[in-house]
């Protein structure tokens, strides 16, 4: 598949959503006084975790892979990064999503991970089929398990 051709499967998929805002403290900087790549890996890899269990709705998740990291531009004390994650495909039993941290004042971007598989884990730590093909939100499931239980009791 030649790079035309992913981009725009990516595109078909979602659209990136800035989902979590952070405010960069003196704890999170390095000996340089900018932002610490461990802090920001750790944030990128928590809102992975985050996003995929509210879609696979399922809290045993783990992260498997994390592609090249890609540090564009640093964050200092005092900014506010945001944190964006769209899904790249649906796997069997995993989740493939990008990820891209930028500064919320200027959207200049800080951090890009083009692909992050998060995987669906079973109760005995197994990998485990999901089911999903799409993304959901949690406003359309609450809707339709409304018109569920109102179509019951009528």
């Amino acid at each position: 598949m030649d790079s035309a051709n992913f981009a725009l499967t990516i595109t078909k998929v979602s659209i990136m959503r800035f989902h979590s805002r952070k405010w960069v403290k003196p704890e999170d900087l390095n000996a340089n006084g900018t932002l610490f790549g461990g802090k920001v890996l750790a944030w990128i890899d928590e809102e992975a975790v985050l996003y995929t269990i509210i879609q696979l709705e399922n809290k045993k998740i783990v992260t498997k892979y994390m592609s090249e990291i890609n540090f564009m531009s640093t964050a200092h004390e005092g900014d506010i990064i945001e944190i964006g994650i769209e899904v790249i495909k649906f796997g069997v039993t995993s989740i493939s999503l990008n990820c891209e941290v930028r500064n919320k004042m200027t959207h200049e971007s800080i951090v890009t991970v083009d692909n992050i598989i998060m995987v669906n884990l079973d109760e005995n730590g197994n990998p485990k089929a999901h089911g999903k093909t799409k993304i959901e939100y949690v406003k359309d499931r609450l809707a339709k398990k409304e018109k569920e239980e109102q179509k019951a009791s009528s």
